[in-house]
């Protein structure tokens, strides 16, 4: 039998969000992009419901926050243990709030996005075999018992924690067990909980109950008094149990449709990037829930790697940019562990002495507003940045706030038009670069095919004499005060690479 060859651009395994946000937007910037996908259909196993601040911005960005929002609950805090809360209404961003609502609205909509922008999935196909070479990654695939071959210039591995493509590359996946046998079920309930999102621990264990949103609600739970492997069944009663002992009531628990029984790894891949293919989401990291930050984390890998990979697909990046995902990302992965598995280990608190701390800390968390908004924004994901050089203007590498604009061009799909009012999130939704300036701003017209130009809407706030060039992820490039025109250049030029007109 002939071995069928294909040819892509980007070949990214896994459809999980991460694997479908960052297949949007490659198909999106025009580059032909694959989506190899073991699962023949949807998964019935979500874990995520929570969807931070900072991915809500990443939606925003690509026009899916506001239908995802449709979806579920927004919550202005999160209650993690006891009387811990995160409050998130403070923060300085237009979604304020945690969004709960099933990770399969999430899939939905990226899914839909990434087809409409002209991304291939396909569904049922199993990767067996990866190599590379300076020129192309060849990664070699099972589908109904006929193989094949993709070939593509690039490669992420999108595959979950038992990355297939992560073990071809012989990248280790070192860290452990932070818990075992926990349970899972949806369930029907005969009284619904007050809160949307209930989570609760003690000395017997913890459970968490969040609505799907269509009758059913998903169950979490762990028992410290019995811990099975994973392949022992999940039976209703355990799991009635369990939660009754840790929130007070089981809210009348009933007609399971699915349940199983699984544990929380904490591990994190020293390199994210091997030559031509990089790992992205729970293939780079993995964490335990507390907090709700592996779906996140994973879409922000993502919108952090695709603009990278477009650009050096579309020859106007160096590799040393690709370089970047790494120094940027592994970081964020590294924190995220550290802050969840804290969390994880004060909610499963064996001693008195243990609870007596958590106790503690919840008062102190409570009582002091800098510490509570620091946790908000590292929860949220607002608070995070990026390295920049030692010289570098303070904005460069974080966060950029949904400015007003004015004067967008070029502004297609942009509401108000040409030239007409606007915001920094509807703007990047081109995939480019935003130049902020309220100078002349015809210096970026030879990388107008990289980069949407635009003037604060208030000529006297705190950027009218700062230029602001702003990443498609959300992120400054580069800033400065009154910059020359060859210093604008010479920023656009690192940047964006070489003009069009050279």
């Amino acid at each position: 039998m002939t071995e069928k060859q294909l040819s892509t651009d980007v070949v990214v395994v896994g459809a999980g969000p991460t694997g479908l946000l960052l297949a949007g937007d490659l198909a999106t910037a025009g580059v032909r992009v694959t989506v190899l996908e073991k699962r023949g259909g949807e998964s019935n196993l979500t874990r995520a419901f929570a969807v931070h601040a900072r991915t809500l911005e990443q939606l925003d960005a690509r026009g899916l926050a506001d239908d995802l929002i449709a979806t579920g609950t927004a919550l202005s805090s999160l209650r993690l243990f006891g009387r811990l809360r995160i409050e998130l209404g403070a923060l300085p961003t237009r979604f304020p709030f945690v969004l709960i609502t099933p990770q399969s609205n999430t899939e939905r909509l990226l899914q839909e996005r990434a087809l409409k922008a002209g991304a291939t999935i396909l569904r049922g196909v199993e990767v067996t075999g990866l190599r590379q070479d300076a020129e192309q990654v060849r990664i070699e695939t099972v589908e109904n018992g006929a193989t094949a071959v993709h070939r593509a210039r690039y490669a992420v591995g999108a595959d979950g924690v038992h990355s297939t493509v992560r073990d071809l590359l012989g990248i280790p996946f070192p860290g452990e067990s932070v818990v075992n046998s926990v349970l899972l079920a949806d369930v029907r309930l005969e009284r619904a909980p007050e809160e949307v999102l209930t989570v609760g621990a003690n000395e017997n264990g913890f459970a968490f109950v969040a609505p799907f949103g269509d009758g059913w609600y998903r169950v979490i739970a762990w028992d410290r008094a019995r811990q099975l492997p994973d392949s022992e069944p999940a039976s209703l009663n355990e799991i009635a149990d369990i939660t009754r002992r840790a929130l007070g009531e089981d809210y009348g628990l009933h007609d399971a449709r699915w349940s199983s029984r699984f544990h929380s790894d904490e591990r994190q891949a020293p390199n994210y990037r091997s030559g031509r293919v990089f790992l992205a989401g729970d293939a780079a990291h993995c964490h335990s829930p507390a907090g709700g930050q592996g779906m996140n984390t994973g879409l922000q890998d993502a919108a952090n790697l695709s603009w990278k990979l477009a650009a050096a697909v579309r020859g106007w990046a160096p590799d040393a940019l690709l370089d970047t995902y790494q120094t940027e990302r592994h970081p964020v992965g590294r924190a995220v562990l550290r802050s969840s598995g804290a969390l994880v280990r004060l909610a499963l608190a064996r001693s008195a002495a243990t609870r007596a701390l958590r106790s503690a800390v919840t008062g102190f968390a409570d009582n002091l507003g800098p510490v509570a908004a620091r946790g908000a924004r590292t929860v949220s994901g607002i608070g995070v940045r990026y390295p920049a050089g030692k010289d570098a203007h303070p904005l460069a590498g974080r966060r950029v706030p949904d400015l007003r604009l004015t004067g967008l061009h070029p502004a297609e799909g942009l509401s108000g038009g040409a030239g007409g009012p606007g915001r920094l999130y509807e703007a990047l939704r081109t995939g480019r670069f935003v130049l902020v300036s309220n100078d002349e701003l015809s210096a970026a017209d030879p990388w107008a095919d990289r980069v949407v130009t635009a003037a604060p809407a208030d000529p006297h706030g705190k950027l009218s004499d700062t230029v602001l060039l702003i990443r498609p992820d959300g992120y400054a490039a580069w800033a400065a005060v009154d910059p020359s025109r060859g210093e604008l250049r010479a920023a656009l030029a690192h940047w964006l690479g070489a003009p069009s007109d050279d």
